[in-house]
């Protein structure tokens, strides 16, 4: 049992080069130097003398970075431990579920069980693709009390929390519970699932849920919501600094028939420019006012929906501090689990982004702070004032299509 290293061509096996690099590779995938750099805050386990980057969250739920194979096993962990140590502790009783799309593995080395539920890096699955995930886990581990789920994506923490956490909530755990208890039992700082957006729809998930009350190991009944398409008509940015244009990318994940995965498909790119004085739009007559979040009138209910455009009365705000807009002449159509990624410049130098799902949008009004933003590095920072916010402001939801816009003009 080991790694497999390449084998010597014919004619040169007592080749030093090639002895060298087999004997290094060997030696580093054995080292756990480079493995504890990588995995970082996250807990490890010594079991069966290894030290392998995993935990368990519950007594049947185990969360690991991949297991990997030659150069890669260098930093992660490597394959044939983690196989040793599932056979050692829960022989025949363990199922892996690889959430990565960038990386695979033959199914055999774990008995082929193994199921896919792959997305994206730093980003979140569809609804769909989560109620899946929980049912599946929930089958396997009803069908035998020794039955464990194990779950990874590649460094074994943010799609991998996810998706843990959605379960835990599948459970009749709060999603506020479940994502304190996988921070504890998966890092060592408290830091499990950190990226907003992933944070965001363990709240969705824990929406459409309802859990039976007294009555154990009963899966929930889910609700999930009709799809909705919503026009995206505005995106402003609040107290930016240091900068007068931001460009963004919108973006949706993809349905393809067969397929688990689903891509990100660019629907419009723009960029937003500063609103200068006088700045105003009146095309419609229904319209209620925008606000930051925190300024008063932001609870206010409304029994219809409506368009919000700029007032004359939202002029104060705009004009103390740089807030930067881009007008949709043509509503962009987005429905499902949407991405708007914002960039200092069209290629390159991203700032932030965020994600969401259109049926979770409540009074044609989204708003995040830096807070709410994934990705926020020193770049992003860079734009930002104390007071900054991302403005998404939508249509009312399905729009009947005699109400869409005919104009083809564009306002860049």
């Amino acid at each position: 049992m080991g790694l497999k290293l390449t084998k010597p061509a014919p004619g040169k096996t007592g080749n030093p080069t090639i002895l060298l690099q087999n004997r290094m590779i060997t030696y580093l995938t054995s080292s756990v130097i480079i493995r504890n750099l990588v995995s970082k805050k996250r807990r490890r386990m010594l079991v069966g003398g290894y030290d392998l980057d995993m935990s368990y969250i519950t007594d049947r739920i185990l969360a690991m970075s991949f297991p990997a194979e030659r150069m890669r096993a260098m930093y992660r962990n490597p394959l044939w431990q983690v196989k040793s140590v599932l056979e050692m502790r829960h022989h025949g009783h363990y199922k892996i579920y690889n959430l990565c799309i960038e990386e695979n593995y033959d199914a055999s080395h774990f008995q082929g069980r193994v199921e896919m539920y792959p997305f994206d890096d730093n980003h979140v699955p569809s609804i769909e693709m989560i109620k899946s995930f929980c049912e599946s886990v929930h089958s396997w581990l009803s069908n035998n009390p020794k039955n464990i789920a194990v779950v990874h994506c590649m460094a074994g923490k943010g799609r991998t929390g996810l998706m843990v956490c959605s379960y835990l909530v599948y459970t009749g755990m709060s999603a506020q519970d479940a994502l304190q208890l996988y921070a504890h039992k998966r890092t060592t700082n408290n830091e499990g699932v950190s990226i907003p957006s992933q944070c965001r729809y363990v709240g969705y998930w824990a929406s459409v849920l309802s859990v039976p009350r007294g009555i154990s190991d009963v899966p929930p009944d889910v609700k999930l919501p009709p799809k909705c398409s919503r026009e995206l008509r505005r995106i402003r940015l609040y107290d930016s600094v240091n900068t007068t244009s931001v460009f963004f990318v919108v973006a949706m994940l993809q349905e393809i028939p067969n397929q688990s995965y689903r891509p990100a498909v660019e629907v419009f790119r723009g960029c937003c420019h500063e609103i200068k004085k006088g700045y105003q739009r009146t095309e419609s007559p229904r319209y209620y006012l925008s606000f930051v979040e925190g300024d008063e009138g932001k609870n206010a209910e409304l029994e219809e929906p409506h368009v919000v455009v700029q007032m004359d009365t939202e002029s104060s705000m705009l004009y103390q501090k740089t807030c930067l807009d881009y007008h949709f002449n043509k509503p962009v159509q987005v429905s499902g689990d949407v991405r708007v990624i914002f960039y200092q410049k069209m290629i390159g130098s991203r700032l932030f982004y965020c994600c969401f799902n259109t049926a979770f949008i409540k009074n044609s009004l989204l708003q995040f702070s830096m807070r709410d933003l994934d990705k926020v590095g020193k770049q992003g920072r860079s734009v930002c004032g104390p007071a900054f916010c991302v403005e998404l402001l939508f249509g009312p939801a399905n729009p009947e299509p005699s109400l869409l816009p005919t104009s083809d003009d564009e306002d860049y």
